[in-house]
């Protein structure tokens, strides 16, 4: 029997989350509560929230639809909300995927990452069939990643020691906010930790805007950074540079 999930959205041709043209699968439900999140209608994470449910099956078959085009490097995506909640899911889903001949990547702020049972367990074997790991890292200070999310960075920057250690694909990216994430000194701090990593890839800087601001106002949550202008081209050349971003 295939399993369920609860499942937000997806998006057929996608072509920055990951290499190649990739199959989108948007997940339900984040802890997390960051200030500048443009799919606050992810938090949710049950029958109530936005979205539906789907099988492994029924997201995979949809998802061959569009393997002509993607190529030799595409495949699917899952992100979130944060894909990890729902890790079982998670591991069957990418499970089959791998049965099929589909290559996976996993697009995590990794915030519910712990090495305790039963969760780490679950984690190694997830990562037995994930192909590449999208990891965000959104502030390298904890007290100010707090402030940014709700939650420190501790277990983030666990989990990215984990995936260095056993050497799994990881592309890290950074979301530029002006005035928030753009302080050249924490640029630093931050490239100074991805360097002790021995698996990334690729950094990118991707640089903040307010396209979802209208779906805090349609949820009723107050914006706080509705008055942060998104970063000017100059910042995020200078971001790129110090991150050693592409």
């Amino acid at each position: 029997m295939s399993s369920t999930g609860y499942i937000h959205s997806t998006e057929s041709f996608g072509s920055v989350d990951g290499p190649g043209i990739r199959f989108l699968i948007f997940m339900q439900g984040c802890r997390m509560r960051c200030r500048y999140c443009h799919n606050p209608d992810t938090w949710k994470l049950g029958s109530d929230a936005c979205g539906t449910t789907a099988t492994v099956d029924e997201l995979l078959d949809k998802a061959e639809r569009y393997r002509s085009y993607w190529g030799p490097d595409g495949g699917i995506t899952v992100s979130g909300g944060e894909a990890l909640l729902q890790i079982d899911f998670l591991i069957d889903l990418f499970e089959e995927a791998h049965r099929r001949g589909i290559n996976t990547c996993l697009d995590t702020s990794a915030q519910p990452f712990t090495r305790e049972e039963p969760f780490f367990g679950k984690f190694e074997r997830l990562m037995q069939s994930t192909d590449l790991v999208l990891l965000d890292i959104k502030h390298i200070d904890s007290e100010k990643h707090r402030w940014l999310t709700g939650h420190s960075n501790e277990h983030i920057l666990d989990c990215a020691r984990y995936l260095s250690d056993i050497n799994k694909p990881v592309w890290i990216r950074h979301v530029l906010v002006p005035g928030i994430t753009t302080d050249e000194a924490q640029l630093t701090q931050l490239r100074h930790f991805i360097d002790t990593l021995q698996n990334v890839q690729k950094v990118e800087v991707l640089p903040y805007h307010t396209l979802g601001t209208f779906k805090w106002e349609q949820l009723g949550i107050d914006y706080t950074l509705k008055d942060v202008a998104p970063p000017t081209a100059e910042q995020i050349a200078r971001a790129k540079e110090i991150l050693g971003a592409k």
